[in-house]
């Protein structure tokens, strides 16, 4: 974010067009209702110069009556008017609220993966949970001292004038040396605010590491450590807290500094007048009883500077988030989807991600209807050819085309339902299990459900669930295995029914029973659909239509299993790495490795083997 602050009005007027304009009528209503309990303070006041001066000094019982019942009817106007726009404030302040924060999560899920990659999820619950009660709660507070105590300030300080002009003037005398300390607190407590807010995300995020890292920070008893980092994190933020509460706390007191020179001065020159007879006791205390009522309006306008500037912090950080601009859209004018199944063609790709060249001028063909798989070590661009498919990166060089239609010519939405997605990693939610594959549909039937559930293998393992398909499944599918996990997501992509499927891994993180059950479900899920495969096992891609091997982001071979094994080259090395006497030894990123006994060759050529594969695989 920028270090130049935005002006107060810039930030109030994009608060207004973008949230509290909405709300204009019930707005008005409650600005009226705090109007008049503002003014009935100045009632207050005002009605102490006859109770004094008619009651207790010359006895009328007229006024007695009176003045009695107007005192009744103020407090009953006051009443009345401050739960009236306080109700109404709530109202608006709830349903501003939650329009912000769902503006700004379809604004933060929109935004591209690059963006992502650079706001942790930590910083962005903070900036929609924190930060937009910060900002409800300043706009309340500045539309509460706009009316009531605006109202109530004027009211008092006109009865107060209309005791003694000179009084009033003699009280407010500290008001211009306020002016110099106010601005040097009103920036210094936008600063700690401001690293307060920062901090506050920095929380957040050592949070949402711990609770999504919990099994392996348990594996490595890492759990004083991750406390230990939470607890620095949490003494930097409260230290801010306390220095960004000080300042705002600061505004009243400077008041309070201003109303003890003010009063001092009233009583050293309004006290003489009193004893020489030039004014009346109820004159007095209707002046003071004016004043005393002014402390506190005065206090609460003085404080709102400081939760303005704690909360404009916080509105710079929402506001550059929900303007920050979205580069991957869908184009003014998209053409059609191609229909049918796709035949997927990228022609001299190059693809960057800052100075690292990811894809260096890549070409490969997936045909309609078969599949391709994609072998190589981590690193040699596989996922990211899955990205720039469905739009999640563009390349800065080169075509990518779907039946001839550049991918960029099409709208998001268009492209990314020709898609569907299963990777190692299961994406489910804290919702039932039916949930999980509908994903909001209400079109499915019974037996089309049913139907998926079968091909999915997930009927395998439904009986055994406690509520069946309303069972719910915990934080990202806590609650089930990875097998099972996978046989959901697979189920899901089966109802999507796309022509084209992208497997990343799909059977990387299994066990040998549950890579079998859900290897026949990818079967029956690839069949009859353009497929492009990312896999480490090659017993997965055996039988492909095109076995395309990748190293740093270029093609550097192609072909069916037989033909590369007669070719020799990366794949053969590979091959006979991962199924020595039909043992794994190796998975493809040459990380995992797992060199077993070889009856076949001593211990010096497999050893020589696994370095020449190294050579080439990593240079």
């Amino acid at each position: 974010m920028s270090t130049q602050y935005m002006s107060s009005r810039e930030l109030l007027r994009w608060l207004w067009r973008g949230y509290l304009r909405h709300h204009m009528g019930l707005l008005s209503i409650a600005i009226f209702f705090m109007l008049l309990e503002g003014a009935s303070v100045g009632g207050l006041s005002y009605m102490m110069q006859p109770m004094f001066d008619l009651v207790f000094v010359d006895g009328s019982s007229d006024a007695l009556i009176w003045v009695s019942i107007a005192f009744f009817g103020i407090f009953l106007l006051r009443g009345i008017s401050s739960v009236t726009q306080k109700v109404i404030l709530a109202t608006i302040n709830q349903r501003s609220e939650a329009h912000m924060r769902t503006d700004m999560l379809d604004r933060l899920i929109h935004q591209d993966a690059s963006f992502h990659q650079h706001h942790p999820p930590g910083f962005l619950i903070q900036r929609v949970q924190s930060d937009v009660s910060a900002i409800n709660q300043v706009w309340q507070a500045i539309i509460t001292g706009s009316g009531r105590d605006v109202a109530q300030l004027v009211a008092v300080l006109g009865v107060a004038i209309s005791v003694d002009w000179r009084w009033t003037a003699i009280m407010l005398i500290g008001v211009p040396l306020l002016v110099l300390p106010l601005s040097i607190v009103q920036r210094y407590v936008r600063k700690k605010a401001s690293l307060a807010r920062d901090l506050g995300a920095v929380q957040a995020t050592r949070l949402d590491e711990v609770f999504h890292g919990i099994v392996p920070i348990k594996l490595n008893r890492l759990e004083s450590y991750q406390t230990g980092r939470y607890r620095t994190a949490t003494t930097a933020f409260v230290r801010a807290q306390i220095k960004a509460a000080l300042g705002a706390s600061s505004t009243s007191g400077l008041v309070d500094l201003m109303a003890g020179l003010g009063v001092m001065c009233v009583i050293l020159f309004g006290g003489r007048e009193i004893i020489n007879g030039d004014k009346t006791v109820g004159e007095f205390m209707s002046f003071f009883t004016a004043i005393g009522l002014a402390f506190d309006p005065m206090r609460r306008l003085a404080s709102i500077m400081g939760v303005w500037q704690a909360a404009a912090a916080a509105m710079e950080r929402i506001k550059e988030l929900i303007d920050a601009p979205i580069t991957l859209v869908s184009p003014t004018d998209p053409k059609p989807a191609p229909t049918g199944l796709p035949e997927i063609r990228l022609d001299n790709v190059n693809l960057f991600y800052g100075e690292a060249h990811i894809l260096r001028d890549l070409s490969l063909v997936a045909e309609a209807g078969k599949t391709t798989a994609l072998v190589g070590a981590s690193g040699a661009g596989k996922s990211t050819i899955f990205n720039i498919l469905t739009r999640l990166v563009d390349p800065q060089e080169g075509s990518v085309t779907l039946n001839g239609t550049e991918v960029r010519d099409l709208d998001l939405g268009d492209l990314r339902n020709l898609f569907s997605v299963v990777t190692q990693d299961a994406l489910l939610f804290d919702e039932t299990l039916k949930e999980n594959i509908l994903l909001g549909r209400t079109d499915v039937s019974d037996e089309r459900l049913t139907e998926v559930l079968d091909a999915a293998h997930v009927s395998d393992f439904l009986h055994k669930m406690p509520d069946g398909l309303e069972t719910r499944v915990g934080p990202r599918g806590s609650a089930l295995s990875g097998g099972q996990r996978q046989r959901v997501v697979i189920a899901r992509a089966l109802l999507r029914d796309t022509p084209l499927l992208l497997l990343d891994e799909a059977t990387s993180a299994l066990d040998a029973q549950s890579e079998k059950v859900v290897q026949q479900a990818l079967e029956k899920l690839s069949g009859g659909r353009t497929t492009i495969v990312i896999a480490h096992r090659l017993s997965t891609i055996r039988a492909a239509d095109k076995i395309v091997v990748m190293e740093r982001g270029r093609v550097m071979d192609e072909g069916r299993h037989e033909e590369l094994l007669e070719r020799g080259g990366i794949y053969a090395d590979l091959y006979r790495l991962q199924f020595q006497d039909g043992k794994t030894v190796i998975d493809t990123d040459g990380v995992n490795a797992q060199l077993t006994r070889n009856e076949n060759r001593n211990d010096g050529e497999q050893a020589g083997l696994l370095r020449r594969f190294a050579r080439r695989l990593f240079g």
